[in-house]
């Protein structure tokens, strides 16, 4: 049985899904991002707990349908952009489609009707912060994020950069206070 998570988009949160579910004695096979992949069959009651430990750190156990496909949206792409080193060379669009059987066209409205943003300005947010944390390793030149990323050139990745930053690739890699924001926070 799968209970899907809402706000689950790091290994962090993945890790206290895992400890809550070993307190409550809820046995499971795999707790994947936004997932939980729970061993036979739950109880309302046991539901009803996951849900109240899970609320306690900001999580919530989803149900709704349209509600679990929008979560499952924002997973994909973050698993994509933060967790995967080989990223496929297709479009967001048909990796979406892909990933999770339905039309682009349909994810793509469900998605803004629900978060008041398209999915591409999503993308871009996350993107955008992923190459803030790659810049903060200090071990990857701009040329070599940018590829990394996908994006055509450095030149398109430094527009995009100072378009959502205000702040040049440079000049962000010279201040001493690098920070990117925590994935639960987008």
């Amino acid at each position: 049985m799968k209970l899907y998570v809402k706000h689950m988009v790091s290994n962090r949160c993945k890790m206290l899904v895992m400890e809550e579910l070993d307190k409550l004695l809820i046995r499971y096979l795999t707790v994947d991002l936004g997932v939980i992949n729970v061993t036979g069959h739950i109880t309302k009651e046991q539901k009803t707990l996951i849900s109240i430990a899970l609320q306690g750190s900001g999580l919530e156990l989803i149900e709704d349908h349209k509600e679990i496909l929008i979560e499952l949206i924002k997973t994909a792409i973050i698993k994509l952009i933060h967790y995967s080193d080989d990223q496929p060379r297709i479009n967001f669009s048909d990796y979406l489609s892909n990933t999770l059987n339905y039309n682009y066209t349909y994810l793509s409205n469900l998605f803004t009707d629900a978060q008041g943003i398209n999915i591409e300005h999503f993308i871009i947010t996350h993107k955008i912060e992923r190459v803030k944390e790659l810049i903060s390793y200090n071990e990857l030149t701009f040329s070599e994020i940018a590829f990394k990323l996908h994006y055509s050139s450095i030149g398109h990745l430094s527009n995009q950069f100072k378009k959502v930053t205000g702040s040049t690739l440079s000049s962000y890699r010279t201040r001493k206070c690098m920070r990117h924001t925590n994935l639960e926070n987008l």
